[in-house]
């Protein structure tokens, strides 16, 4: 384990959880999706998309500025930094789902949709 301030990482939980709420709440006002677990896969696939295209632009920015990705992505020595970003994410949107989507479902009724 390296010893990295937790700030990169709790970015990435939040890019997980914000677009997960937008996400889920596109999808259930225009009624693209019927049941729970296919809503909550497709918001899920909606933030991973999301997560995948932030850190296609950071290599792209990387490469296009001539700087070494270690340099520009601040990685810091970790190989492994774009897939743990979208693996925190992946937990953002997952916890915005479990503790959210309930509460979320009332509002919608309560403003008339099913």
């Amino acid at each position: 384990m390296n010893t990295r301030d937790p700030y990169d990482k709790i970015g990435h939980f939040m890019q997980g959880f914000v677009p997960a709420l937008a996400a889920r709440e596109v999808l259930r006002r225009g009624q693209f999706v019927r049941g729970r677990r296919m809503l909550a896969f497709l918001v899920v696939c909606v933030v991973l998309a999301i997560s995948a295209t932030y850190e296609l632009i950071e290599w792209a920015a990387a490469l296009a500025l001539g700087q070494g990705a270690d340099e520009f992505l601040g990685t810091q020595g970790d190989p492994w930094d774009t897939q743990s970003d979208m693996f925190f994410a992946l937990i953002g949107a997952v916890a915005a789902l479990l503790a959210l989507s309930r509460l979320h479902d009332r509002q919608l009724r309560t403003v008339g949709v099913a």
